[in-house]
């Protein structure tokens, strides 16, 4: 098909003399144009009313016409359509028309008697720079888009992991999104016996194992929402966020169980036959506000990893008002270790062991067996906390399953997480300072700063997890990477629009935003004016 190109294009005629449309109808090959000659019509009123309803990407129309000449209806045309190419078809010499035209944008005209085979060329031409101009739009709103979709979800992780207390709104290039009025269904996604499934793959194995079953959550959930989210907070662990509602509106309301249920089963049917893994899931059965994230992913962690037992499990969080059920206080002392571990804080992992200890001794007889198998449990969630911080290998960890999988007794389990904790206290005094790794980070920062790179980049380049790397970056630098790297690539656009002529789109890419109208957006938000502004208005007197 001539000049189509796969990309079929819609044409409205309008001429009130019927031959001349009918012959515009016959002569030029549309077809072989790729063009659709959507609507005739036989006057401006009409031509109006079927672009409104068409919206086509070319318009032939003759000047003459009556209730509504050519020229005003090219003019009411141009009030809410700047891209349709149009072409004026009149049967006289008056230039003046064509002139008066101009200013509207229109494209050719053509004098009566119509030369066919020269407007067969005009509308041929005319198609390909429509074409190329859609092919460009397109592409730029791809580019915009993702650049959308990677700052939306780099936001979302730091408000999850509760590192953001202000959000951050210069991250967003854009004002249309109400972030603190969104409301979410959270769904966590875990892989059912991770740890020890994991135990035997290499780096470069469980990172493609990890990223084969992300993307299939990522397909499952993308028809439910634009900008639902899949969160990879550590290995073999997911968090999904389905945008809803107002928050203001709808975060005290239910969810109906019975759909959640079935996403579940769609999810796990998803992962099962595209990765063969079966996983457990756990939803928080109503809507969450933004800064209620951070709290409802530790509920919903603590309620799939408590509840663990049987493979592709679908679980309900129930909020607790008061924490005084045992198991929640046993969990919590579990996390102040991990806590201390990642701090590199002896003291303060030591007393979280000694307090869990008398908590177990003072439980009653009764309660052994499911302390027991709780804290089996809390121990596995332990495991996975360390390899994230990168302070158990290989060897270790098969080491510490081998004795797990020889405990009698909640003895035998403490005996174990004791030598868990001192291993891994051992592991992050030989382990990098965390200074020096943040050092590190700050270096990579100002050295590639102009390139596109994420968390993932730089967490690869230190050598630890994306997890353990925000925490650190957080707690060094007092605000999160995302926020920080915007910060120092603003105050340099801000420096080379002082002490340059290098253009907007050049200062853009320069500090690592390939799309202008998200780099404009972002300086917007961060100093108040667009680049242009921001330049006009410090230029020396």
């Amino acid at each position: 098909m001539r000049g189509t190109k796969g990309m079929r294009l819609k044409a409205i005629l309008a001429d009130d003399e019927a031959i001349i449309v009918r012959n515009l109808q016959a002569v030029i090959p549309w077809n072989e144009l790729g063009i659709d000659v959507v609507g005739t019509a036989k006057n401006g009123v009409e031509a109006l009313e079927l672009c409104r309803v068409h919206e086509p990407d070319l318009v032939l129309s003759d000047i003459r016409m009556p209730q509504m000449d050519g020229i005003t209806f090219v003019e009411r045309l141009r009030e809410w359509n700047e891209y349709c190419e149009i072409v004026m078809v009149t049967g006289y010499q008056d230039f003046e028309y064509a002139r008066s035209l101009l200013r509207f944008g229109v494209s050719d005209y053509v004098l009566k008697p119509i030369h066919y085979e020269a407007l067969e060329q005009s509308i041929a031409g005319l198609a390909e720079t429509i074409r190329e101009r859609k092919r460009t739009r397109r592409s730029e709103a791809q580019k915009w888009n993702q650049a959308f979709r990677v700052a939306y979800e780099k936001l979302l992780f730091d408000v999850l992991m509760d590192y953001s207390t202000v959000l951050p709104k210069t991250v967003l290039p854009t004002d249309e999104l109400d972030l603190e009025g969104m409301s979410y269904i959270v769904c966590l996604v875990d892989v059912d016996g991770y740890s020890q499934k994991s135990l035997s793959w290499k780096e470069e194995e469980r990172k493609l194992w990890n990223f084969a079953v992300r993307n299939v959550l990522q397909e499952q959930i993308a028809a439910d929402s634009p900008r639902s989210a899949v969160l990879q907070i550590r290995e073999g662990e997911w968090c999904l966020l389905l945008e809803r509602g107002s928050a203001a509106a709808e975060t005290e309301k239910a969810e109906d169980a019975e759909p959640l249920r079935r996403l579940a089963a769609e999810l796990q049917s998803a992962v099962e036959r595209n990765v063969k893994l079966s996983v457990s899931v756990g939803f928080l059965p109503r809507l969450v506000g933004l800064h209620e994230l951070a709290g409802a992913y530790k509920l919903l962690q603590r309620t799939v990893q408590l509840g663990a037992g049987e493979p592709k499990a679908v679980r309900f969080a129930k909020e607790q008002r008061e924490p005084s059920d045992s198991n929640l206080t046993v969990w919590h002392l579990v996390e102040e270790m991990v806590n201390g571990l990642k701090a590199c804080s002896r003291p303060r992992t030591e007393e979280a062991l000694t307090r869990l200890r008398e908590l177990l001794e003072s439980l009653p007889v009764a309660s052994f067996d499911r302390a027991f198998q709780m804290l089996h449990f809390l121990i596995l969630h332990m495991l996975r906390e360390m390899r994230e911080m990168s302070s158990l290998d290989g060897p270790a960890e098969e080491r510490m399953w081998t004795q797990l999988d020889q405990c009698k007794s909640l003895a035998d389990l403490l005996r174990v997480m004791t030598g868990l904790m001192e291993y891994g206290l051992e592991g992050t005094n030989k382990k990098k300072n965390s200074e020096l790794l943040m050092e590190a980070a700050k270096t990579y920062i100002h050295a590639n700063y102009a390139a596109d790179f994420g968390i993932e980049d730089i967490a690869d380049s230190l050598g630890i997890s994306c997890s353990y790397f925000s925490l650190l970056f957080k707690q060094h630098f007092g605000e999160t990477f995302v926020e920080y790297l915007t910060r120092h690539r603003m105050e340099l656009a801000q420096s080379m629009l002082l002490l340059s002529d290098k253009s907007v789109t050049e200062i853009g890419r320069a500090v690592g935003y390939a799309e202008r109208r998200y780099f404009t957006k972002v300086f917007q938000k961060f100093t108040g004016e667009i680049p242009s502004e921001f330049r006009e208005k410090r230029k020396p007197v």
